[in-house]
């Protein structure tokens, strides 16, 4: 089954897109300083919705506790990093996923499920090697 989903006049419709796509602007402060404000209310509206963010946030702080504590060489600190923000950047894209296939679709239907379920398990493999991570690295630095 095929849905064609075009929630704004012009949208996939000849050259109306292209025009929309092709529009280049002048370099803007102004509007770069937009871009962060967007990308923070992204932030906002992510950790007030979303109870696995709190779940995130405890276990990130936890982490970066342990390594302030037993004094984690930088080196192996960095791989720690990597591997936390691996699995922010996870959690937002499912997010951003999610809400999107409610948008779309906000009935049940098959291939959301499909979609939201790869996406919910791209979350899952990243905590998992992160999880990996922080044992390579934690358990021999703790014995």
């Amino acid at each position: 089954m095929y849905i064609e989903v075009l929630p704004f006049p012009g949208w996939g419709r000849g050259r109306a897109t292209k025009d929309i796509i092709m529009q280049k602007e002048k370099f803007s402060l102004k509007q770069r300083a937009r871009s962060f404000q967007f990308a923070f209310s992204g932030l906002y509206q992510f950790f007030t919705t979303q109870h696995n963010a709190i779940i995130h946030a405890v276990a990130t702080g936890a982490v970066i506790a342990l390594a302030t504590i037993i004094h984690l060489p930088l080196s192996k600190f960095l791989f720690v990093i990597i591997a936390i923000t691996l699995v922010w950047m996870a959690e937002l894209f499912n997010t951003a996923i999610e809400q999107l296939c409610d948008m779309v679709c906000p009935q049940q239907h098959p291939q959301i499920k499909f979609i939201k379920d790869v996406s919910a398990a791209a979350v899952l493999v990243t905590a998992v090697m992160a999880f990996v991570t922080a044992c390579i690295i934690f358990i021999p630095a703790l014995l």
